[in-house]
């Protein structure tokens, strides 16, 4: 929608209300083109949600570029990513590519650490957010009874740390290194400059978040009412999901990549004990829902697995 401000009856500033008011055309790219210059009206027009704001006399590619990068963005904030780490690093890849959003990791100090060693630590403040370039994390709380529980699990390619960032609280769980990782740290007060500069990404990672964040009570429901077969399951299919490499339903245990975590780590991960949980993957195994050779476990039939959740 490209819109001049003064027109009679009804002024630009009024058509972009209404057009934000109605669902059906709330996202639409709206640009002002205008001869008003003063620096009250451009603020005015961004404050209500316009995307850009040219004014009079224009340079044709100048309008032209606008009209591009809006629609690029509109792409962006149309698109499907799933509510997890990899939905919001895809979600914060696309913006980085159209150029909505300066997040490059390769442009922050990295950090080389090596396994066992402490990312961040449960009750501190979050200064950073880190970006996975290789290796693998866990995050994880502790019971009162001393044992571990992991809440996530990261590899190369996903963004660490966001949730406290948004919410200016401290960490509620601790990370740590699973294997050998290189992690880029962007500073916190960039990367929420970035993100709330414009409101319409701002919306659509909160958005994204929130359905992160209802994932995983889900997954904590779960652990309280599922049983342990469906719960170990579930924790299979996340494992092959996050670190199982581009493997399908279809692959054979030989091709298919091992899961590269320990039974410790799983059964945290679950929230039950290791023994039980060995004891649950050599039914697994008699069944030819899994593989085990070497130690390592593989998906063996990812479909039936799937369809023990249901």
């Amino acid at each position: 929608m490209i819109c001049d401000i003064m027109m009679p009856e009804l002024d630009g500033y009024g058509v972009l209300h209404l057009l934000r008011k109605n669902t059906a055309t709330e996202n639409i790219p709206f640009i002002f083109l205008t001869a008003k210059t003063e620096r009250t009206d451009f603020r005015k027009g961004m404050e209500m949600g316009a995307d850009d704001y040219i004014t009079k006399p224009f340079d044709d590619i100048e309008l032209l570029n606008a009209i591009e990068i809006r629609l690029k963005k509109y792409d962006v904030l149309q698109g499907k990513y799933s509510p997890d780490e990899k939905g919001v690093s895809g979600l914060i890849t696309d913006l980085n590519a159209s150029g909505m959003m300066r997040l490059d990791p390769d442009n922050y100090e990295t950090t080389d650490l090596a396994r066992k060693l402490t990312v961040y630590m449960e009750g501190r403040r979050p200064k950073y957010l880190y970006y996975v370039k290789k290796g693998k994390v866990k995050a994880f709380r502790v019971h009162e009874d001393g044992k571990e529980y992991i809440t996530n699990l990261f590899s190369a390619g996903d963004y660490i740390g966001y949730l406290p960032l948004l919410e200016n609280k401290v960490y509620e769980d601790s990370a740590v290194v699973l294997e050998d990782a290189e992690l880029s740290q962007i500073p916190k007060d960039e990367f929420l400059d970035m993100l709330y500069k414009d409101i319409h990404i701002a919306t659509k990672f909160i958005r994204l978040i929130a359905q992160n964040v209802q994932d995983k009570e889900e997954r904590l429901l779960s652990l309280a009412y599922g049983s342990l077969r469906k719960r170990i399951a579930k924790a299979l299919i996340d494992i092959h999901s996050k670190f199982g490499g581009n493997s399908t339903a279809g692959d054979q245990p030989s091709t298919s990549p091992p899961l590269d975590i320990s039974r410790e780590d799983i059964a945290q991960y679950v929230g039950t004990a290791t023994e039980s949980l060995i004891r649950t993957l050599s039914d697994f195994k008699s069944e030819k829902l899994v593989d085990i050779k070497d130690g390592k476990i593989r998906i063996a039939d990812l479909k039936k697995l799937q369809t023990m959740l249901y």
